[in-house]
């Protein structure tokens, strides 16, 4: 077509002789807004005479440097928003206010002065409309006749904007402008905005989202929305569920306006909005009551909770944070990650961030630590927390998770630390496994030492106990995403299987706040919420990727759901309480629990007993250990370490 040839033309030129086309249209508009405001005043047809035509040869004269300041030709027309109608507006005010001085100092009396509001009127109207009809006809024509549309624009996706506000309309701006996705449509749940038209795209209600599908072949549906509690999110998702789309989200409006991403950035939908839980507003004086101007530690500083707590802690003003960590890359990592963040404000720049290689299982280097940099509060996050490799693994576990945590508090209590804070996990309670009952011993070495008397110390000793975290290492999330991009099977142990689930800025902040309402020797309990079933998160999961679950009825669908048995070690349902005694704290999420205490004297025993049996890989006896102390513990697998099995089988061959 003549109009698709001469898009092409126009915008295949060189950028000077665009501006020059732009410049002659100026010319003209400013010529005829001045000879049309003359003749609708007097209601004929002007005809300038002798020096009016002076006034006319001003006019381009004034209009088009004064169009030059202020910018309107370096915008690129098919690009222009409708911002730049306040940059028009501008622009021909000022010409208009300027051109009328002129003629106004002229003195040529055919000219009225009402004249003037007319030719502004009129040029604006011109100029403003011609960028508009071009940026139409450019964008419109050009790339919406199949034949004229370009390699990328046909590789667009097609997608639906969910929440036509403002942020819905900045999306689909920025998206037109982009590769990826074209908008065909807005979904919004305000009827006073249904069958209406936002930035060209109708808007419509969640009932036509079927219709839209079929029409126009939409792959993607965007969630607009990124000031919209999570509980809205969560019913929103519920909502999409069943219709074959990819469901994405903006980012959050703190992001957006703290520059780290574009309204265009657009990201899978957060997991946590699958819960559907708010978080509640952090108590400030407990975040800061023990870290503000504090030296504070974090062991397992690169682990997931760890270096949560690190990027929360830099915000609370520590007076310098040590990192202690057994992976060197971890430790690089967080390091790394932390002075970035400090760079651009997170926290002062003075903090001093030190970097200390190191196990907890190494008594003296910790006790070293904690004494040479006089630390105040330490958040003891190293341990081995997978519970299949903890079972084939059951030695490693008991050095770091058990003797780890005894080395760490007893560094803590000779180097006069202020706060212990143990990172426990809902797994200690009436555990199954070998790392749930690692777990819960080292927090029975935490209560012991805050009762014996024989311990006079200023330490105070608190534990806070809670279950999985999304996204962490080990975590089902990433494991799932991870088997959907690669086309499945999506695994699942049981179908009967549920968890606990928090997000981990959620967790790490209810970490800090629990320690600081500790008194001593308190078990601390954090609000989950509702327990997840791990099917139905796998099985959203995948609705939200816009694929469909392959199973009997749908053998055509494209991922598949397999179940795999439950690994060594692991429960149906987890628990966060081994008693019924718990009682409420000031902060709504954090709980106390009253659990049994074994006096050190009698652990002081089971430990020398189960460093022995330790060392000589004498993994009965180390269950015999554990059995004995940890309340509820019922192994539910033979013992699975890799060397004792060997052994074993070499004897029974003898």
């Amino acid at each position: 077509m003549i109009q698709t040839r001469l898009a092409h033309w126009f915008i295949g030129l060189q950028r000077r002789y665009k501006a020059f086309i732009l410049i002659s249209a100026d010319v003209f508009f400013v010529e005829f807004a001045f000879w049309a405001a003359i003749s609708l005043r007097w209601g004929i047809l002007y005809i300038p005479k002798g020096i009016e035509w002076y006034l006319f040869a001003a006019a381009p004269v004034i209009a088009v440097p004064i169009f030059i300041r202020l910018g309107l030709y370096r915008a690129i027309i098919r690009y222009i928003e409708i911002r730049a109608l306040w940059t028009i507006i501008q622009a021909t005010t000022l010409y208009a206010l300027v051109f009328a001085f002129v003629v106004y100092e002229s003195g040529i009396k055919f000219i009225p002065r009402t004249a003037s509001p007319l030719n502004w009127l009129i040029v604006m109207l011109l100029v403003g409309g011609s960028r508009f009809f071009a940026r139409w006809w450019l964008g419109e024509t050009h790339f919406r006749l199949g034949g004229g549309r370009s390699a990328s624009e046909l590789r667009k996706k097609n997608v639906v904007i969910y929440g036509a506000g403002s942020a819905g309309v900045q999306l689909a701006s920025a998206l037109a402008h982009g590769r990826d996705f074209r908008p065909v449509a807005f979904i919004d749940d305000d009827k006073l905005l249904q069958r209406r038209k936002a930035n060209g795209l109708r808007i419509y209600p969640l009932s036509s989202l079927s219709y839209l599908i079929e029409r126009h072949q939409v792959t993607d549906v965007l969630l607009a929305m990124p000031s919209a509690k999570r509980a809205r999110i969560s019913e929103l998702i519920r909502l999409l569920e069943p219709y074959a789309v990819h469901v994405m989200s903006m980012p959050g409006l703190s992001d957006i306006a703290q520059g780290r991403v574009t309204v265009d950035a657009l990201q899978e939908v957060d997991i946590a909005d699958l819960l559907g839980r708010n978080p509640v507003a952090p108590d400030q004086s407990l975040l800061h009551a023990t870290i503000s101007g504090k030296v504070v530690m974090v062991t397992g500083a690169g682990g997931s909770i760890g270096s949560e707590l690190c990027r929360q802690i830099i915000q609370l003003q520590p007076l310098s944070l040590i990192l202690f960590e057994l992976s060197e890359f971890a430790l690089y990592a967080i390091e790394n990650e932390l002075n970035h963040l400090l760079t651009k404000g997170k926290g002062s720049k003075h903090i001093e961030i030190i970097t200390v290689l190191g196990s907890v299982t190494n008594a003296k280097r910790i006790e070293k630590v904690c004494k040479a940099f006089k630390v105040q509060t330490i958040y003891h996050a190293a341990a081995y927390k997978h519970v299949p490799m903890v079972e084939k693994n059951p030695g490693e576990a008991i050095w770091n998770n058990i003797f780890g945590t005894l080395h760490a508090a007893q560094a803590a209590i000779n180097a006069e630390v202020e706060l212990f804070v143990l990172i426990s996990t809902d797994k200690a309670v009436r555990p199954t496994n070998t790392m749930g009952a690692t777990k819960r011993f080292a927090e029975l070495i935490l209560q012991a030492l805050s009762l014996d008397a024989g311990h006079k110390h200023q330490t105070r000793f608190t534990m806070v106990r809670f279950g999985n975290v999304l996204g962490s290492s080990g975590s089902v999330v990433p494991l799932f995403r991870e088997q959907i991009a690669r086309g499945g099977p999506v695994t699942v142990t049981d179908a009967r299987i549920i968890r606990y689930f928090m997000t981990i800025p959620e967790a790490s902040q209810l970490v800090i706040q629990a320690g600081a309402l500790g008194q001593g020797g308190d078990v601390f309990v954090l609000d989950m919420g509702e327990p997840i079933r791990i099917l139905d998160l796998a099985k959203r999961m995948i609705h939200l990727s816009g694929l469909e679950i392959k199973d009997e009825e749908h053998p055509s669908g494209e991922i598949e759901i397999s179940f795999t048995g439950l690994r060594p070690g692991e429960k149906l349902y987890e628990e966060l309480l081994i008693g019924d005694n718990v009682s409420e704290t000031s902060h709504p999420r954090i709980m106390r629990a009253e659990e049994q205490i074994i006096p050190w004297f009698e652990l002081e025993n089971m430990l020398e007993a189960l460093e022995k049996a330790a060392k000589d890989d004498d993994f009965e006896r180390v269950r015999a250990v554990l059995k004995r102390a940890v309340s509820g513990f019922v192994p539910q697998c033979e013992i699975g370490d890799l060397l004792w099995k060997r052994r074993s089988d070499a004897i029974h061959h003898l």
